[in-house]
């Protein structure tokens, strides 16, 4: 039986042995960023990616960028351009959202935990609120009329089902997220009872899955439960987001999401939704399926070392610039991410090798016994599918080693 390989990484470029980021050789781009270790975003993937996925499905349905996936201010800036709307989760992701200058009637905001001051600042910008809970909806009125504001509000629904083969599970059965689908006709007449009028619903089930067919359930059962909840509310929704799910392959033996049988599914339904509630405008959030294959992580071998026959790439950057790559945040069983040694991309001999960052602990591993092209000191470790939850969902504090570049090129 054959041992399982990533899928290959042929988003960017090689030429003259080296990897190409921007249309830039890998070393080149390391003098430019003046130190390693760095994450570097090629905005032409970005860009790619998001007209294939426009492509893909239905000219009618919105696409919103979740700024959680990669909130570095240039890739938002630059997202603000591309997609029409954007998602954000904090206080501080909504800054950034409202700096790029996007409309806020297009900026929702999520979370089951959003403080009195969040929900303040979201009434006083404009932006879309997704509401989680009976006690939320409670202070936003009182916030609302304390500012002399109409918020606009969605509510957001835990349904009843969940969306399979997903990597994170945000829906069905007991969830910190979202108001239960049967208590949902409760808390609308609650906003109602306080002269708020909801917009619409949210439906988040989950993300990071390669599962077609599940993508296709789950976006079916949604509008479903979208209409049965628009007629037990008694209001036709303005605005329906979907979430995405949509997922990117990582780990060996994986295989790209299509996206044909999505769009063809989304296409026989919006007639249909349109049709009982008018122009709603639908939408999907993604974050992870835009930004991820986009950008790369780079670490410079600084020994190279033979421990009882095993050999080890140390480098200057590890977990606490990439946890997700060390195999701390989430995996069960640790996996390798898809990597390279990206000046000696042209080498055709391989030796097994574990690439370990500075750390003094044993969960610093970027690759474990991976096969690569013989390195020593001074060359470039690439770790692919790092352009969502890399720097910002890693412990930079962490043993006081200087935070890592990034750069959008």
């Amino acid at each position: 039986m054959n041992k399982p390989v990533h899928a290959p990484q042929q988003q960017f470029a090689v030429a003259g042995g080296e990897l190409q980021v921007g249309g830039i050789p890998l070393s080149r781009l390391a003098e430019r960023v003046g130190s390693t270790p760095f994450y570097a975003y090629d905005r032409a993937l970005v860009s790619a990616r998001m007209a294939a996925v426009r492509a893909a499905l239905p000219a009618q349905v919105r696409l919103h960028y979740s700024i959680k996936a990669n909130p570095m201010p240039a890739m938002v800036q630059y997202m603000a351009g591309l997609a029409d709307g954007l998602d954000v989760a904090s206080a501080g992701e909504l800054k950034t959202a409202l700096d790029t200058g996007f409309d806020p009637a297009h900026i929702s905001f999520a979370g089951p935990g959003k403080s009195t001051a969040e929900l303040r600042r979201a009434i006083a910008a404009g932006v879309c609120i997704n509401v989680e809970s009976g006690a939320e909806i409670a202070r936003i009125a009182q916030q609302a009329e304390a500012l002399g504001m109409a918020p606009r509000v969605v509510l957001r629904v835990n349904p009843d089902f969940e969306l399979k083969a997903s990597g994170m599970r945000m829906g069905g059965g007991a969830k910190p997220f979202g108001i239960d689908a049967e208590a949902v006709p409760q808390a609308a007449a609650q906003l109602r009872a306080a002269g708020i009028e909801p917009l619409g619903f949210h439906i988040f089930c989950g993300s990071q899955s390669l599962k077609t067919e599940a993508i296709v359930e789950v976006h079916a059962r949604s509008f479903e439960l979208s209409l049965r909840l628009a007629g037990e509310c008694g209001f036709a929704p303005a605005m329906l987001n979907l979430g995405a799910g949509f997922g990117i392959p990582y780990f060996p033996g994986e295989s790209p999401l299509d996206l044909a049988p999505v769009g063809a599914n989304l296409a026989e339904w919006l007639p249909r939704v349109r049709a009982a509630l008018g122009e709603v405008r639908v939408s999907l959030e993604s974050g992870r399926y835009f930004v991820g294959e986009a950008g790369i992580y780079v670490a410079r071998v600084v020994d190279r070392k033979v421990s009882r026959g095993q050999v080890f790439l140390v480098t200057d950057g590890g977990l606490h610039h990439h946890l997700a790559a060390s195999g701390n945040f989430g995996q069960v069983i640790r996996k390798n991410y898809p990597a390279a040694i990206g000046n000696r991309m042209a080498e055709a001999a391989r030796e097994t090798v574990s690439v370990v960052g500075p750390l003094c602990t044993p969960l610093d591993v970027l690759a474990e016994r991976m096969e690569l092209p013989p390195a020593g000191e001074g060359d470039l470790v690439v770790v692919f599918q790092s352009g969502a939850y890399g720097l910002s969902a890693s412990p930079t504090a962490f043993l006081g080693h200087p935070q890592p570049t990034e750069v959008l090129v």
